[in-house]
């Protein structure tokens, strides 16, 4: 069967395999969809601002949320993509946003839904990581491996090059923050690929970050497939 993977920016995902639908980091904010001619808003400032990239986006069966910050967290957008029986995946430190209606996760721990299998994984920025701010502290965020169809794709959330990327095992498809300010940039970008060693990259929160640079360094040291998309872009792994 195949897998589905379609970008919005900045690090928002849909997965799409048989009739599931995953979402991770389903955020709506304005800035990043001025210019696309498929968005849809329903509500904006000084009300909270409440949109979808594209009209008739599926609901969920599973949205996975990595942290709280509103490019990544946002109850408007969640509640526009659920239905009676989704289930939310989010840290504890996303309770001000999204109430109680999910499942608190940590670092660690592995949730079954049928035959996707979804694990915990850290997600932080480091002292001697190349992020500007350090907003993301250990324990509070976490990324995810979703393993679907003996596939397994990477979400990292907002981190820094960390050593637990080196013990996550076989990896089909990494989505990896360039963007520098709150997460790795280019540079460690590269380095965590090459630990990781997945078959396919794909970059997200960007920020300025040039995707083909990023593509053409890794490139370079291996045979990393790096597939920059466009919003709404996507990649099917068969």
């Amino acid at each position: 069967m195949t897998v589905v993977l379609k970008w919005f920016p900045p690090s928002w995902i849909q997965i799409k395999y048989e009739n599931s639908v995953i979402y991770i980091d389903p955020a709506y904010l304005k800035t990043f969809y001025k210019d696309y001619p498929h968005k849809i808003e329903f509500s904006t400032w000084p009300d909270d601002i409440d949109g979808l990239p594209e009209e008739k986006l599926q609901k969920a069966d599973i949205i996975l949320v990595t942290h709280e910050h509103k490019d990544h967290c946002k109850q408007v957008t969640v509640k526009r993509l659920i239905k009676k029986y989704t289930r939310i995946l989010a840290p504890e430190i996303c309770k001000k946003e999204l109430g109680d209606s999910f499942d608190v996760v940590k670092a660690g721990e592995i949730y079954h839904f049928e035959d996707i299998k979804v694990e915990v994984v850290p997600a932080y920025n480091t002292p001697e990581g190349h992020s500007t701010k350090k907003f993301h502290k250990k324990g509070k965020g976490v990324g995810y491996l979703i393993n679907i169809q003996d596939k397994t794709i990477y979400h990292a959330g907002d981190t820094d090059f960390i050593s637990e990327m080196r013990e996550f095992g076989p990896v089909d498809v990494a989505l990896i923050p360039i963007g520098g300010t709150f997460t790795m940039d280019i540079e460690e970008a590269v380095e965590a690929v090459m630990a990781i060693k997945p078959e396919y990259v794909i970059p997200m929160h960007m920020k300025d970050a040039d995707p083909y640079e990023f593509k053409q360094l890794v490139e370079e040291k291996s045979n990393i497939k790096v597939i920059p998309l466009v919003i709404g872009g996507i990649l099917e792994l068969e």
